[in-house]
């Protein structure tokens, strides 16, 4: 998956928005973050539980020193499918709940 692709998957869910975090780039619903990606671009990090990735190539957990935060994807070798999956599940799990619902969720 590229960057390009992963970018249009997110700014399609409802009422997302890119923003920058820090020097990462972000995507927020209401606000709040549902993933974000690293300078290199290669990888995206999704604010899931990390067993919602388990046995998905190229997906790992995301460390927030001690704490595990969520999967970290990288766009090269994890399934476009499963990325768009997780990038969905974040979304959900931040947006208002109206916006879920109208999404069919």
């Amino acid at each position: 998956m590229t960057l390009a692709e992963l970018r249009a998957a997110a700014l399609a869910l409802g009422g997302a928005v890119e923003a920058p975090h820090f020097d990462y780039a972000s995507f927020r619903v209401g606000g709040r973050i549902f993933a974000t990606v690293p300078p290199t671009g290669d990888r995206v990090h999704l604010f899931v539980a990390p067993e919602r990735a388990e046995g998905v190539a190229g997906c790992e957990p995301l460390w927030w020193g001690k704490k595990v935060v969520g999967v970290r994807a990288d766009l090269h070798e994890a399934p476009a499918a499963e990325i768009v999956r997780l990038l969905r599940e974040a979304w959900a799990e931040k947006a208002p709940k109206r916006l879920v619902r109208a999404a069919g969720g």
